[in-house]
This record gives structure tokens, sequence and C-alpha cells, in this order.
């Protein structure tokens, strides 16, 4: 039994495009007031492995590994099966054979299967060849995948599924804590490493200092021209954790360290690329898209971005009545953050309504009228990319946190800080729970281990308090 989702097509795998350099152009907008709106974007300007066959686990010290099992020859030399995989393409390493045998290992009836959009059109081929070789029956969860956030174990349990793959994200929510077996599939992707490495000698001078980062997909190549790079330039490879060395989320990107002449984003598309953007304002930004090979200067208008936030935190420091919103869209939204805003709200006195929704949009939100401004606890960007649409203040955490006087955020160097509150109010409170400042550069910490405060998923915060459960 398959059901099938809608199936998008998306950019070729080939590289039809040979040249080092090319110039590209791209729109930019948002901020601002009342009229039409769409997604503030910035502006765009000129400017292999082999398949996995190994389970692998951490033991004692740092970067240890033991072999913990390998996917049996049976398997991998399995006629038929490699056969069936000639369907799918070369370069996108979706592990058919691990998974194959870890479906057989865990005995599995009903197989979930979960794709990002772009990966959908192989869901059918997939799901067939893993209904034939492993005997069980599979189902494509065909809803809007955003990221590993919206990893839906809760839906495939509902479904019937007892075992779940995941395809083309990294594992946010760890197998442990979800609620049944899951296998995350990364899908590889290999590239031309060579045309991206002569791309760079081509465009930055020798010895330059250039950061890289990619989406998990391209990690793997990622750092195979590091290490060759390093006879060129000196390479940095910076990392967030629990994010893979090199990778980056569109609501998740470190600070880079001082230096650093250029960051390199390989990957198509600008959603995380722009991640980085926004926590390193004064880097310049490029990006080598691995499909066309072009190699373009990109640009992110921070003033504009920044304005409208400001402006957002602002309205939403005199409402009284708040809305907060738990996304629901597969693991999206964070119970922890949710019960910290509760208590922030029980502080400073403020009433609020918990609303939740797997999708935001502002005409459902118009149907709220008592509610003055919004929180979301959803996807950061949303309010960022997206927040201008919203009749009402449509905040972050961080911003919330800002708007409520739990931290401050500096907004020019040297000068004036923002906050909010109504006069009278005392500043901070909650002890542990009050955040650090965030030194003049809007926070991408969403998912990082380190991160500012309670408004972020992975905090410390979190691990020392119990969830308030909702009521």
């Amino acid at each position: 039994m398959c059901t099938c989702g809608s199936q998008p097509g998306e950019p070729s795998p080939s590289s039809p495009s040979t040249s080092l350099q090319r110039d590209a152009t791209g729109d930019g907008g948002g901020g601002g007031g009342r009229g039409p709106r769409k997604r503030f974007v910035g502006v765009q300007r000129a400017g292999g492995g082999k398949p996995s066959t190994e389970l692998v686990t951490r033991t004692g010290g740092a970067g240890k590994r033991r072999v913990v099992t390998q996917v049996p020859g049976s398997i991998l030399n399995d006629a038929e099966l490699n056969a069936a995989l000639s369907v799918l393409p070369e370069n996108y390493n979706f592990e058919i054979h691990k998974t194959v045998w870890r479906v057989k290992q865990a005995g599995a009836k009903c197989v979930a299967l979960q794709f990002p959009e772009g990966l959908l059109l192989f869901a059918c081929t997939i799901s067939d060849i893993i209904e034939r070789f492993t005997g069980a029956d599979t189902v494509i969860m065909g809803d809007v995948t955003y990221g590993a956030c919206c990893v839906d174990d809760f839906t495939a349990r509902a479904l019937g599924a007892d075992f779940m793959v995941h395809y083309g994200h990294s594992c946010l929510v760890p197998i442990d804590a979800t609620l049944i077996k899951m296998l995350y599939v990364f899908v590889d992707v290999q590239i031309d490493n060579v045309h991206v490495m002569e791309t760079l000698r081509f465009n930055f001078k020798p010895r330059s200092t250039l950061a890289l980062v990619s989406t998990i997909q391209f990690v793997p190549a990622l750092q195979s021209i590091h290490r060759e790079l390093q006879a060129d330039f000196k390479v940095v490879v910076p990392q967030s954790r629990p994010l893979s060395p090199g990778e980056i989320l569109g609501c998740t990107s470190p600070r880079l360290p001082r230096g650093v002449d250029a960051v390199v984003y390989i990957g198509d598309g600008r959603f995380h690329l722009e991640s980085i953007m926004i926590s390193n304002p004064d880097t310049p930004a490029y990006r080598y898209d691995p499909y066309s090979k072009e190699f373009t200067r990109e640009y992110y208008d921070h003033d504009v971005m920044l304005k409208s936030r400001r402006d957002a935190i602002l309205e939403a420091s005199k409402a009284r009545h708040f809305g907060i919103i738990l996304g629901s869209l597969g693991r999206q939204g964070s119970p922890n953050i949710l019960a910290h805003l509760q208590r922030v709200m029980e502080r400073r006195g403020r009433r609020y309504v918990v609303v939740l929704l797997s999708e935001i949009f502002p005409e459902k939100l118009r149907l709220f009228e008592g509610v003055d401004a919004w929180i979301q606890v959803a996807c950061p960007r949303l309010s960022i990319d997206w927040g201008s649409a919203f009749d009402k203040p449509l905040l972050t955490p961080f911003e919330a946190a800002v708007a409520l006087r739990e931290t401050e955020w500096v907004t020019e160097e040297g000068e004036g800080r923002e906050g909010g509150g109504r006069e009278g109010e005392e500043g901070g409170g909650g002890g542990e729970e009050k955040g650090e400042g965030t030194g003049g550069v809007y926070p991408m910490d969403y998912y990082a281990n380190e991160s500012l405060g309670p408004w972020t998923v992975n905090n410390i915060a979190h691990k020392k308090t119990k969830r308030k459960p909702l009521t």
C-alpha cells in the first residue's frame, strides 16, 4: 500500500553551466507600511562520497567511533535491489541498502516516508523499492515539510506506522525522543568539487580567509573541498552545535570569528544563506549553486529588516493581550519555550491565549480581534521574512523577550538599547531565565546548544525546569 502526496519538480541534478562566474540579479523587499506584502529578502548581485554501510556510535573520548553493525552483504550485493536503484539519480545518496536493512531489522510492518518538497518526485519510486524488498507497507506523508523541525512522528504513529524515514534534513529531533523508530537519511548529493575549487581560486586572492557553509546535503562535499583548499586559503568551517560542522539552518547559524574575509555558501536558494548573513552582517557573502554552477555575490538589506523588527517589538511592548502560537507542524513548536513564555506573561501580569496552528496566515490571525500582539513558537524566519504582512505584531520568542524586557537588543553599536515594557515595570526578573544581551547583532541561534536565552529550543535553562502542561 502506497499513499502518495504531490510531486513537484526540483532543479535537475545535472549541472549545465560551466562558467566560473556569472552575474545574477534579484529583488529585495519587505519592511515598511501597510501596502501589498511580500517576503522580506535581501538583494543578489553579480559579484563524492560512497553510500554509507555502517551504523556508528560515540564512545569514550571525543571523536572515537566504533562500528555497531554493518549492512549485510546479502543486501549490499542483491542484484535485483541494485537494479531497482538504477532509476534513482546516481549522485543522490538515498541510503536504500541501509533503509532496507533497518526496516527488516526492526520487523516493521508499516513505514512512513517523509520528504521535503524537492524530493517528493522520488517518493513513489523509493516507496515501491522499500515495499518490494522488505515486505512492509509504506505511507508517503505529503504534507509540507520545511525542515528537520517538521519531522512528524506524531502523525506517522497515528497512521499506524511503526517505523519512519525522514529524508533531506539533519536529526534535530533525536531518535531516542521520537514516538516510533526513526531513520534520518541526509541524502548526500555529490557535486563537481573541482569546479567549486576552481571558482574560489578564480575569485579570491591567495591566502584569503574563507568560511565555508552549506546545508546537510552538501556537507560531505564541503569537508572534501575544505581539505583540498588548505594550500590556497585559510579555510574556516564554523559550527553551531548540535549541527554538523559547516551546516547551517534558516534559523540557526554561528557567529564567524574575526578576520574572515568572506563566507561562501554551497547550495541552491538563499533561505539558509540569509541566516548566516543576518548573524554576520559585516562579512561579505557569496553563493555557489551546485546545480547551475553559478557563483554570485549576495546582499541583504539589514537596515530594512532591523527597522521592521524594531517597529514590531516597540508596538508589541504596549500590548496587554498576547496570543502565543505553538506551531503544530511536526515538531516545529517547542513546549519548553511555550512554558517559558507563559511564566513570563504571568510574572508581567499580561493576559494571553495559547493557539495551536500548523500554518500561520494573516487571514487566520485576523479572526482573533481581541489579541494586541502575537508571539509565534514555530519558525523565527516567519516573523523576520513575513512579519510585515500581518496586521498585528508577530514576534519571535527572542523579540518577545526584548519587548517584555527579559533581555536587551543593542541595535546600534554603542547606541540605545531596544526593550519593551511600560513605564514603571521592573526589567529582567526570573533569575536564571533572564537572557544575555545580543551585542548588536540579530541572533540566529534558535536550535544552538549555546544560545542566548530560554526563548531558544536547546537552551540550558530548559534542562533545569519542568514543563507546564497545556490547559
